[in-house]
């Protein structure tokens, strides 16, 4: 019965990946009005360093401009400038030289050959952007189908953006000649009304082509030669070079409705996998959830019963496994600031995950609002600090804590301290590399007037209420002197519960996983918020019971310092991901540079780490409950 429910809710969830949020209005085109091309950035998977179009010498508008940017786009180095492409709506170009007109060519300093010879080596890719929608390069190649099919059929897939060059052998070649191709969907209007298109799709072939083939007029018009018999047109790192900058506009009417244009973009990677592993990560799931609940509950009412008869007086003389340590499982544990400061910042993580792939998976926050999702990420965390501070402080309280105030400090400051840290140290090296993905010193100041304007505050907010509420009720009272504890079996230890505690959770979500990775290691577009948010309850589904198992076996083994240790092996599958984050690096990408081997780990640092937080405190909570509930079950004299 489930499993047929959640196969009538998967479509949906599918669904609802590439949504319009009512207010994102189209903008509807008459023949000849101007459509603005506009430069984002140029990026490669090799460096992971973004820079600015202007970064390189390409042709220049009389005047730059740059787009206000929001905060997402400014970490994510966008810088949308203007260019001097001149493009009309449904206005053929066959040849036109971009800049110098008429026909003078653009000759590269050694300087600037150089640096164009350097970003070619690194797999450099351009993207622009026409009303909003990212420029693609189609790619067709055939599937391996029969040999008669293959003459028909051709998969097309597209590719971000466009290569800035290639090479051969030892020689660079830039694409110098742009072919745009530009869709337009003609929407229905009154008879006697002028017809209006609008923009829905946004291709371009870029070809190298070389200075003397491109014949070019006095009025900037040029002739492209055929394509067998043109040279491309190659850059000399070690001396000047001369080339035209060239571009043409083609026109053509689609079906495409405006409000599923972006589907092009987003279905660029084979759904099926997702489809498959979702299922199974479900089913997987479903059945360990179900086998670990049977054991577990069997066990437990046959414990609390044989705890609870009171005819067997020799029987309860004895007494074995968990019961015996009721007098010191709630005895606080150390360090109990720095307990509820983490599980704190877990808390706000966790609301702001929550809300953030909620928010997403309605289409609030889809590709085509630039940087949304970043923004709504950060301010979301801010705001999510008066939740954060009243679990802390009130888990705080509980923990016989009396320094309130030093306890806020340490919840406000702690992990984001660490995360402003790493994220500084690693933003010098980009400063250093002049790269656009450097947040500017400005951004950095806004930042921390947030943290320490925002979420400082509403941390305090939050953690003197938690502190003054009544704090958790503890079922049994704790003895003065602490137990002894037996010796514990070699599979009791920390290390080992992290790597039992982390295989079920990392094995539910490791295909996301991958696609989210993809996502932001190799400039693809995320959004699969549907699947996403089903993996994220999965996640919390099977974080939660392994804990509980985990503290089970802990109780039964009379090892009643849990506290810490739950939260530790709760977030054993940041581990496994951190393990899969080492294997993608070296199987997937193609970095050997320094810088972008320390910005992959940095960040994957950073990812780990809030990783770990987010799945130890869903794990440290459910065992928390738990505890509290088997021991509220049996009768203790």
């Amino acid at each position: 019965e489930r499993l047929r429910y959640l196969l009538v809710l998967l479509p949906l969830l599918h669904g609802t990946g590439s949504f319009y949020v009512p207010g994102v209005a189209p903008i509807n085109f008459h023949r000849n009005d101007p459509v603005e091309i506009k430069a984002v950035k140029l990026t490669s998977s090799r460096t992971q360093l973004p820079y600015e179009y202007y970064s390189l010498p390409f042709c220049q508008p009389t005047k730059i401009t740059y787009k206000a940017e929001n905060l997402g786009e400014v970490l994510r180095g966008d810088r949308i400038v203007n260019t001097p492409f001149q493009v009309s709506m449904s206005v053929e170009k066959k040849c036109e030289v971009l800049c110098n007109l008429p026909n003078k060519p653009v000759t590269l300093t050694v300087e600037q050959s150089k640096l164009i010879a350097e970003r070619i080596r690194e797999d450099y890719y351009v993207h622009l952007i026409a009303d909003n929608l990212p420029v693609a390069t189609r790619l067709e190649f055939y599937s391996s189908r029969e040999e008669e099919e293959k003459k028909k059929e051709k998969d097309v897939q597209f590719e971000h953006g466009y290569r800035l060059g290639f090479m051969d052998g030892n020689k660079f070649y830039l694409h110098n000649h742009l072919s745009f191709i530009l869709y337009y969907h003609r929407e229905d209007v009154e008879e006697n009304q002028e017809p209006t298109y609008r923009v829905v799709r946004f291709e371009v072939i870029p070809q190298s082509i070389k200075l003397e083939d491109l014949k070019a007029d006095e009025k900037g018009l040029c002739t492209l030669p055929e394509a067998a018999g043109s040279a491309p047109q190659e850059i000399d790192p070690s001396k000047e070079n001369q080339l035209l900058f060239t571009y043409s506009v083609h026109w053509e009417e689609s079906d495409i409705k405006w409000a599923s244009r972006w589907d092009t973009y987003l279905t660029m990677s084979d759904v099926q996998i997702h489809w498959f592993s979702i299922i199974n990560s479900v089913v997987v799931v479903f059945f360990l959830s179900g086998i670990l609940s049977m054991i577990i509950i069997r066990t437990l009412r046959k414990d609390i019963a044989n705890y609870n008869k009171e005819d067997d007086i020799e029987d309860t003389m004895e007494e074995s496994g968990w019961k015996l340590v009721h007098g010191d499982v709630f005895r606080p544990p150390q360090y109990p600031m720095i307990l509820s400061s983490l599980l704190g910042s877990g808390i706000q993580l966790f609301c702001m995950i929550l809300i953030v792939i909620f928010v997403a998976m309605l289409g609030m926050l889809s590709p085509s609002s630039r940087g949304a999702l970043m923004t709504t990420a950060c301010f979301l965390f801010m705001f999510m600090g008066v939740f954060g501070g009243f679990f802390a402080g009130r888990l705080y309280r509980t923990l016989k804590g009396h320094r309130w105030k030093k306890g806020a400090f340490c919840t406000a400051t702690l992990y984001p301290g660490v995360v402003f840290g790493i994220c500084f140290v690693l933003n010098c090296f980009i400063w250093g590399k002049h790269s656009s993905g450097a947040v500017p010193f400005p951004t950095m100041v806004a930042l921390l007037c947030m943290w320490f304007g925002i979420s400082l505050p509403l941390v305090y907010l939050g953690y003197y209420f938690g502190f003054r509420k009544q704090p958790y009720d503890n079922p049994v009272r704790t003895n003065q002197i602490p137990r002894q504890i037996p010796e514990q079996r070699w599979y009791m230890n920390k290390f080992v519960g992290i790597l039992m505690a982390g295989i079920l959770p990392f094995g539910a979500m490791f295909i996301e996983l991958f696609f989210i990775f993809s996502a932001i290691w190799e400039n693809q577009f995320y959004y699969l918020f549907g699947f996403l948010f089903l993996v994220f309850i999965i996640l919390v589904v099977s974080c939660s019971q392994i804990s509980i198992v985990m503290v089970y076996f802990q109780l039964c083994a009379e090892d009643y310092r849990w506290w810490w240790r739950t939260f530790l092996v709760s977030g054993g599958s940041a581990f496994y991901v951190l393990i899969y984050a080492i294997f993608y690096f070296v199987n997937k990408l193609d970095i050997v540079e320094f810088i972008p081997s320390l910005l992959y780990f940095g960040y994957t640092a950073l990812m780990v780490l809030s990783f770990w937080l987010l799945t130890g405190t869903i794990g440290f909570y459910a065992a928390y409950m738990f505890v509290r509930k088997i021991y509220a079950a049996v009768k203790i004299d």
